[in-house]
């Protein structure tokens, strides 16, 4: 065997012996046999099944397409005007330059649609355009047309709206439509004949859309619609009949409570069937016609029904709660959005109709403290209070810092059940609250607004309940010693630290008003109370700097 052989014999067996070591790493590594079916393989999709992505149209290209749809539009409606004008446009005539022009522009969109079909569908909503402006101008300015005929062609061109955004899959089609029906009352005066009536197709109007949104699977179909029918109906109905001898409001009261049926209904099957609940920014614009629906609702009651408005406003808050419930029951998670939006309703509805309508004068402060101590618990049981829950949780506390204020003034609460008691039951709450709300790790600035308002409220309760200077002074110094004793007891630095608004506000009582016109005893008893609580203060005050955690 020549040299040559002897060395590739040797180098082959130094690479077998290479690829039996990878071998043995390999299966160490993976822990088990190696194959090729540990590695997924992935087919290239042939070039006749790839989709092409639609082509995202540039600004200056919509620019120029909307306001080449504007010019045809402004075109039209002085063509119109023009054949008015020199007396030969007649009715039929009329009727067939609107059907030509904007049924051209619906065709010519729907026979370039292969070739770009988002910019192609800007031809046919400038058809939509005009074949409304036409129908409503022809009747309402020119008198061409009668009223049937008027309300047969809005219906078929909101047809025709929906049937092009089916066919587009854009919702300008569909908000073209509700803007066209909703305004035909305004524009038909045949409309307004009666309240039924008018109300009758409103809620026409509203089942079809609110259908029609669950079909398109778009939120934003119904939701334009809610605004626009309340917002139509109530305009209208203020305009013809809130001051006529007749004003039937009652029909204008059963219309609100069925449009407020339809899209809360509609609101909860939307999420029901897409399985698609409400998020934050989506409850947000939820909001302003539930909020819309309560001013119309509650005026309106207010005025004819002034004893059963804040009843039913409560009524309502239950219904919202009720469809809240029944959506939720279908998730296995909270729904944050729907949440948000029942708390906001429920802050407006218990504030208003609850706290300020229904509630006693003289209750209230006692349903302050009842509300401080909701808010405590609640806020104890969750460690701290979610961000859907932060409407309800502000009107709560509004109603607490509003009585809170009330007692600390001593304001209104002669005829109140303990009147005078009642900034030292409200301190004492403060102070429970703070203590409570410690372990929930709530933040600095909130637990420092609630000790120094106990403070305060501590403060006030010698002024409500003595007679004289000497007794409140001594309270004051008293609360100031007893607040760092406890502090330095408990290592709460924030307690010791706030305990110098005490002493300084004590100090300042006593040069500034008790020393001011007083009896020489009263003088000198001031100034021994507040010599010692300043000396004994200071001294305490020594051992705080071993305190190191603030508000620990």
């Amino acid at each position: 065997m020549s040299l040559n052989e002897q060395e590739l014999l040797a180098r082959l067996a130094k690479l077998e012996e290479r690829v039996t070591q990878l071998e043995g790493q390999t299966q160490a590594t993976s822990g088990g046999d190696f194959t090729f079916e540990e590695f997924p393989t992935t087919q290239a999709t042939p070039p006749w099944k790839q989709t092409k992505r639609p082509r995202e149209p540039l600004p200056i290209t919509q620019i120029l397409g909307w306001g080449g749809m504007i010019a045809l539009v402004m075109a039209a409606a002085y063509l119109i005007k023009l054949g008015i004008d020199l007396g030969w446009l007649t009715p039929v005539r009329q009727i067939m330059l609107a059907f030509l022009s904007g049924g051209g522009l619906v065709v010519a969109g729907l026979a370039l649609r292969r070739a770009d079909r988002q910019y192609a569908s800007l031809l046919p909503a400038g058809g939509v355009v005009i074949l409304f402006l036409t129908n409503y101008g022809a009747h309402l300015y020119y008198r061409l047309i009668e009223f049937p005929a008027a309300i047969g062609a809005v219906g078929l061109t909101c047809l025709l709206s929906l049937w092009l955004c089916r066919h587009f899959t854009s919702e300008i089609y569909a908000f073209f439509a509700i803007i066209g029906s909703y305004s035909a009352p305004l524009m038909l005066t045949g409309l307004r004949a009666e309240v039924s009536d008018l109300a009758i197709s409103y809620t026409a109007w509203s089942l079809l859309f609110c259908a029609f949104s669950l079909w398109l699977k778009q939120r934003r179909i119904y939701l334009l619609a809610a605004y626009l029918a309340l917002l139509g109906f109530d305009l209208i109905w203020y305009q013809q009949w809130h001051d006529a001898a007749q004003p039937q409001w009652q029909a204008a009261l059963v219309f609100q409570f069925v449009q407020f049926a339809i899209f809360s209904v509609g609101t909860a099957l939307f999420t029901l069937q897409h399985k698609k609940p409400l998020d934050r920014q989506t409850a947000l614009a939820h909001l302003p016609p539930l909020l819309l629906f309560y001013a119309l609702e509650y005026s309106l009651l207010d005025r004819y029904l002034h004893q059963w408005a804040p009843w039913v406003a409560i009524g309502s808050l239950l219904v919202v709660l009720a469809i809240y419930l029944v959506a939720r029951s279908a998730f296995s998670h909270t729904l944050e959005g729907g949440r948000l939006l029942l708390n906001a309703y429920a802050a407006i509805v218990l504030f208003h109709a609850g706290y300020l309508e229904l509630l006693p004068n003289d209750l209230a402060p006692w349903a302050g403290l009842a509300v401080g101590l909701l808010l405590a618990t609640w806020a104890v049981r969750q460690g701290g209070l979610k961000t859907s829950n932060w409407p309800l949780a502000g009107a709560l506390a509004l109603v607490f810092i509003i009585n809170s204020l009330r007692t600390l003034l001593h304001y209104d609460v002669d005829n109140v059940f303990l009147g005078d008691f009642l900034a030292l039951i409200y301190a004492i709450e403060l102070y429970t609250g703070y203590a409570l709300l410690k372990k929930t790790g709530a933040s600095v600035i909130f637990r420092t607004a609630l000790l120094y308002a106990g403070h305060l409220a501590a403060m006030a309760a010698p002024v409500h309940m003595f007679d004289g200077r000497l007794p409140a002074s001594f309270c004051w110094a008293l609360l100031a010693v007893v607040a760092l004793l406890l502090a330095l007891k408990i290592k709460d630095k924030l307690l010791a630290q706030s305990s110098l608004f005490v002493f300084t506000v004590s100090g300042a009582k006593v040069l500034l008003y008790d020393l001011d016109h007083a009896a020489p005893l009263i003088r000198i008893a001031c100034l021994v109370i507040l010599g010692i609580s300043f000396y004994v203060g200071g001294w305490l005050y020594r051992k705080v700097s071993e305190i190191d955690n603030l508000g620990s």
